[in-house]
């Protein structure tokens, strides 16, 4: 895959020049970052990015070394994002953070963990990965004297957010109508506000589909590898079919391992150059003048072709019932959303079990905001953490 290197950036991509800024004022005057490059080296540093090294995606840790992990992932759809974004002269770094903290708000154990703890916190405002991946970057991480959070700029926020599109308003998802937004949001809008009822700009709409990109690559790798399906299962799965067709036929006797890493770079390279030419298209028709012409668009301008929309889609639902709700995938998830529901219930009743830093914050047993805390208390473990709390606390043999 050849990607053209621009000098300049386009007249509307995320200029940190022109940055919106950050919540709090830091009289930025260092000339060997800007401000975008600093949100990615705070994003990096923070723990929250640390622990997605044991944050599984679809198998818990212990499974195997090899399968991807939250971190290996945000790192693929970093490197897909920025190449992506040099491509269409985007700005790489905005690009670049944005990818690598989308996915900072996960719980443990994949989407069975997030889907155990929307269940416990119905009654309290409910749960979000997104939104909790903005409390991490505003509330949680703690590592600055004169504010919480990282103090990130408005645009990495904002793309943070809105990835997906509109959360309000004509523009938004159909999906998400009559849905009320969680309180992080609505919180943190009111004190910076983040436009919810517009698009975001072109890094963000880049890194949201190099997520999707990255997600179908490693899947079907994972997926693959773990004996799930097999590359004859397959054939007549649009996309991935005729290219696993074509290496082989290229290369008759590729042993597996090859055929399969072959393939999904070969996806990859189909997906990113059909993302770069839907979108030079939108571009060319629209004539943006200023990033901000991109967020009041009607509709995203970096896009895939309605051909490879339907492609995605259909690669999705082959990988929902082979994988996702293959018998030892759900064996495993089943598991996990208990361990999930076991910490939730005991800790949300009994708030002095948590450590002595966590119970700030706390009002009492089963109140909202002790909800709340618990419930950023469980997202933020690592699968392996989130087994030995549950050990320590309900394993009358383990030791506390």
């Amino acid at each position: 895959m050849t990607l053209s290197q621009p000098v300049d950036l386009a007249p509307y991509a995320s200029d940190p020049l022109r940055s919106r800024g950050r919540l709090y004022d830091e009289g930025e005057q260092a000339v060997e970052r800007d401000a975008f490059q600093r949100d990615r080296d705070r994003i990096i540093h923070c723990g929250a990015f640390r622990r997605l090294q044991y944050k599984t995606q679809v198998f818990v840790y212990h499974e195997g070394e090899n399968y991807r992990t939250r971190l290996t992932h945000s790192l693929e759809v970093a490197q897909i994002a920025r190449s992506i974004a040099r491509s269409l002269s985007l700005n790489e770094d905005l690009a670049e953070a944005l990818a690598l903290a989308h996915d900072l708000g996960h719980t443990p154990f994949g989407h069975a963990g997030e889907d155990a703890l929307k269940a416990c916190m119905e009654p309290w405002d409910g749960f979000d990965h997104n939104a909790q991946s903005l409390r991490i970057l505003t509330k949680l991480e703690r590592r600055y004297p004169c504010w919480d959070g990282l103090n990130l700029t408005w645009e990495t926020l904002e793309g943070l957010v809105k990835h997906n599109g509109p959360l309000v308003g004509p523009k938004a998802d159909r999906r998400n109508e009559g849905r009320e937004l969680p309180a992080a949001i609505l919180e943190y809008a009111a004190l910076h506000d983040l436009e919810l009822d517009s698009f975001a700009g072109p890094e963000a709409q880049v890194a949201a589909l190099s997520d999707d990109i990255a997600y179908n690559a490693h899947d079907i790798d994972d997926g693959l590898r773990a004996g799930l399906f097999t590359p004859q299962d397959l054939q007549d799965v649009p996309l991935i079919g005729p290219i696993l067709a074509v290496t082989s036929n290229q290369h008759p006797d590729l042993e597996p391992v090859r055929l399969i890493y072959e393939s999904g770079r070969r996806l990859i390279t189909s997906m990113v150059l059909d993302l770069l030419q839907e979108s030079r298209q939108r571009l060319a028709e629209a004539k943006p003048k200023a990033v901000q012409d991109i967020r009041l668009a009607d509709g995203p301008l970096i896009s895939f072709s309605a051909e490879m929309q339907a492609h995605d889609s259909a690669l999705k639902g082959f990988l929902f019932p082979n994988m996702y709700r293959h018998f030892r995938v759900n064996r495993m998830t089943s598991k996990a959303r208990q361990v999930v529901h076991d910490l939730f219930d005991v800790l949300v009743h009994e708030p002095g079990l948590l450590p002595p830093d966590w119970q700030y914050g706390c009002d009492g047993a089963s109140t909202p905001r002790t909800a709340r805390r618990v419930a950023d208390y469980i997202a933020g473990m690592t699968d392996r953490f989130a087994l030995d709390e549950h050990s320590r606390l309900l394993d009358p043999t383990v030791k506390p």
